[in-house]
């Protein structure tokens, strides 16, 4: 199986799943039931009650609509709220992003990717960030407002069924090379925005860094440049995704799709709404 980019489904159980079509795996649980075997070490609570059904594409699609349905609600309130009291703001970006960057540490590094007490936290705590930030972006630092969240909304959507069609067609196949390419890009993208951070604190550049986040020229394209690792990592998520069906994963794994594909469309968001920012600012 191959590693995906997103840390949150490399650390989900491995199986021996080849190459597949996205969400065909739901059929043939008799070999599935052989395939998944492995799994039962990695869930200790279903060795006394025997493995439980197969993972199948409704379950994913089921726990990836909750967790956003989740991440939306508290999204909406935490937009009202800080609209009404803009002292809220800060705080909502900081406990939100922290909190949301812990749970994700948690899931990850604790194995609990599965848990959905954990990716709802995360939901919950990653929509308290993105309400504040949206209003941020679309009535502080630029003059976009509601129409420019509307507008990354769609377009956050657009790319997820673009890419999901571009991996149902096969039209780009995810090859360990492709894999091992993305994970590189993925680093190195992290890397110089945090470098850029670090420089921005400490005064280089008028406070600004290199400039990736000034709105200039230099930031229009480190934006593109995140947009579109975003969106070849939906592939490689896609593929990890389809190899947990394939390989019989049980169903609680759908949790760890659904946060893994949460964080993946969470950054795809922030970097379009910030985009479009920059070509709305005074």
């Amino acid at each position: 199986m191959r590693e995906s980019s997103n840390p949150v489904f490399r650390s989900l159980p491995k199986g021996q799943g080849g190459y597949a079509q996205f969400g065909t795996g739901a059929a043939g649980y008799g070999a599935q039931a052989v395939q998944a075997e492995p799994y039962v070490t990695q869930y200790p609570d279903q060795q006394q009650t025997g493995v439980s059904r197969p993972l199948t594409i409704d379950d994913v699609v089921t726990k990836t609509g909750i967790t956003l349905a989740v991440v939306t609600a508290v999204g909406v309130a935490s937009y009202f709220l800080v609209s009404q009291n803009l002292a809220l703001m800060m705080p909502f970006v900081l406990i939100g992003a922290l909190g949301g960057l812990v749970m994700v540490l948690i899931a990850t590094f604790g194995r609990k990717q599965d848990n959905p007490g954990i990716v709802l936290s995360y939901a919950a705590l990653e929509g308290l960030f993105l309400g504040a930030a949206s209003f941020l972006f679309a009535n502080l630092v630029s003059t976009g407002g509601p129409g420019m969240i509307a507008q990354a909304i769609f377009g956050t959507v657009g790319v997820f069924v673009g890419m999901l069609v571009v991996y149902k067609t096969g039209a780009i196949r995810v090859t360990p090379k492709f894999t091992r390419m993305m994970v590189a890009a993925l680093f190195g993208v992290v890397a110089i925005a945090l470098l850029n951070f670090v420089l921005a604190i400490f005064g280089v550049g008028g406070g600004e860094g290199f400039g990736l986040r000034s709105g200039g020229p230099l930031a229009i394209i480190f934006s593109l440049v995140c947009i579109g690792l975003a969106a070849f990592m939906f592939l490689i998520d896609f593929d990890q995704a389809d190899q947990l069906i394939r390989a019989g994963a049980p169903e609680k794994a759908a949790w760890g799709v659904a946060l893994g594909l949460t964080v993946t469309l969470v950054w795809l968001y922030l970097e379009i709404l910030r985009l479009l920012s920059y070509f709305n600012s005074d």
